[in-house]
């Protein structure tokens, strides 16, 4: 499929609107699983949007050094780190603004399994996070987890054990 993608990227370069929506069908729910491990369910849709639109845009840039799912993966990383700065500002300052105005926000009910796991990854370090979903969570390879996060292999290899091991912890406490 690796090939095939290739291939449709290179016809998405050439500006055909059917590869690329071949492309998206084939990889938008990997990435936005990536990406909802990563960052709020409701971002994350909107990131999801907005790396296939980079991709769109730039698919010049791809230089077949990896896999095309590898590339889409890196890009929806930067974008997520990007986006980050903004959602802690803006968070931080609506969270003092409904504690000043409310005094309390509303709880919303998910899932308990679901709210323990997002607790756990939660936990973790963004980068310990992101190698933990791609790998535990999207199935990707240490290796593609590595050029998808432009971080060193070994890297890569720990931030997975160790963000398991701290997940498990987590877990373990919440039981």
């Amino acid at each position: 499929m690796e090939d095939d993608d290739a291939a449709l990227l290179a016809a998405v370069c050439r500006g055909s609107e059917r590869a690329f929506n071949v492309l998206i069908d084939r990889h938008q729910q990997a990435v936005r699983t990536f990406l909802r491990g990563l960052i709020a369910f409701e971002e994350a849709d909107d990131i999801a949007q907005e790396t296939f639109l980079a991709a769109w845009t730039h698919a010049g840039a791809y230089r077949g050094t990896a896999s095309v799912r590898s590339w889409l993966f890196s890009i929806a990383w930067r974008k997520a780190k990007g986006a980050q700065r903004g959602w802690f500002r803006r968070r931080t300052r609506d969270t003092a603004y409904h504690e000043a105005t409310s005094g309390h926000q509303p709880a919303l009910m998910p899932n308990e399994d679901r709210l323990a796991l997002e607790r756990a990854l939660g936990a973790l370090p963004l980068d310990q996070r992101a190698a933990v979903v791609l790998c535990l969570g999207c199935g990707m390879t240490h290796a593609e987890a590595a050029e998808t996060l432009g971080a060193p292999l070994g890297t890569v290899k720990s931030h997975v054990l160790r963000g398991r091991e701290k997940m498990r912890a987590v877990l373990g406490e919440m039981s």
